[in-house]
């Protein structure tokens, strides 16, 4: 983070889940683009997306700004359950026309490189385009069904799948023994009152 401080700076930014510094999009598509954004959060009430469309000058690493945007980001509109860990951020140039995807760490389980090359691919020819609101949608929906499949994994196996995104395993095991266990607790708690 500090390399990427160096380049763009280590003040916090404010921004919206859906911010359009570029101007590409009309009120119609904002006000579309907020209903899949919104959605999402229904659908994964930890989790958000967010969008930065920017027309940029001179951006040597997309996939860097992408990285320090979201990590430095205070989300106005955003509440407080849903800290940047827990966000994916795409980031569109629509000068050179290229996008990408960064998410916090806490997403690690579930995404990958090849997960959101995938989401973008999906969305590419509509990006080229031009049709950002088209492309976004098609991009969101991706994540969804890929973080779903994520999901799937991680109940199956989480030790070792968590282990492989670089989180303890010994660790993991214990925070799953102690969610498991008020699982069962709360379980017992429930039939003890339907009796």
């Amino acid at each position: 983070m500090w390399h990427a401080d160096e380049v763009f700076g280590a003040e916090d930014v404010s921004l919206h889940k859906l911010t359009d510094a570029a101007g590409v999009l009309r009120m119609k598509e904002r006000e579309a683009m907020r209903r899949v954004l919104d959605k999402f959060e229904s659908k994964f009430p930890q989790l958000f997306v967010s969008v930065y469309l920017g027309a940029f000058e001179d951006l040597q690493n997309i996939r860097q700004l992408g990285f320090w945007m979201l990590n430095r980001a205070d989300y106005v509109d955003l509440d407080e359950d849903r800290p940047n860990e827990n966000g994916i951020l795409i980031l569109v140039d629509v000068n050179s026309k290229s996008v990408s995807i960064s998410y916090g760490y806490a997403l690690l389980p579930y995404l990958d490189e090849d997960t959101t090359f995938a989401a973008l691919s999906a969305g590419h020819p509509s990006f080229i385009q031009g049709d950002f609101l088209e492309a976004l949608t098609t991009v969101v929906h991706k994540l969804e069904g890929f973080l779903l499949k994520g999901w799937k994994k991680v109940t199956k196996d989480p030790a070792s799948l968590l282990a492989e995104s670089g989180q303890n395993p010994k660790r993991v095991g214990e925070l799953l023994q102690k969610i498991r266990g008020a699982d069962q607790a709360e379980k017992e708690d429930t039939q003890g009152g339907n009796e």
